[in-house]
């Protein structure tokens, strides 16, 4: 059985879950500074609530893939990474640098267990 949370777009899930495993993609809701630390806080704490609503939690999190608009600012990432990822249950990530749809500059795709 595959269950489907509403995201803020019809045509979008906000998160999926399906046999166990929870899928979900979180960019910084509005309104979006320009800070790449700043959007990285809120798009994790967006993950927070997403894992949360599905009956997870970060210590739950199989990987991550981070999507940065600049690479060069990896490091303010990985201030906010390491400020809220669960040291006791670190799961795989991967960053990598890509053109996102401005003014998001970071986006952040998890795999978590139920």
């Amino acid at each position: 059985m595959i269950n489907r949370f509403a995201g803020l777009t019809p045509t979008r899930s906000r998160a999926v879950v399906h046999d166990g495993l929870v899928f979900t993609v979180a960019v910084a809701p509005d309104p979006v500074t320009s800070s790449m630390y700043e959007q990285s806080v809120k798009a994790l704490a967006r993950i927070d609530e997403s894992l949360a609503l599905c009956g997870s939690d970060k210590s739950k999190i199989l990987s991550a893939i981070v999507y940065i608009a600049d690479i060069k600012q990896k490091s303010e990432m990985n201030r906010a990474w390491d400020e809220w990822v669960d040291r006791n249950n670190p799961p795989m990530r991967a960053c990598i640098g890509v053109e996102l749809e401005a003014p998001h500059i970071v986006e952040i795709v998890v795999t978590a267990a139920k």
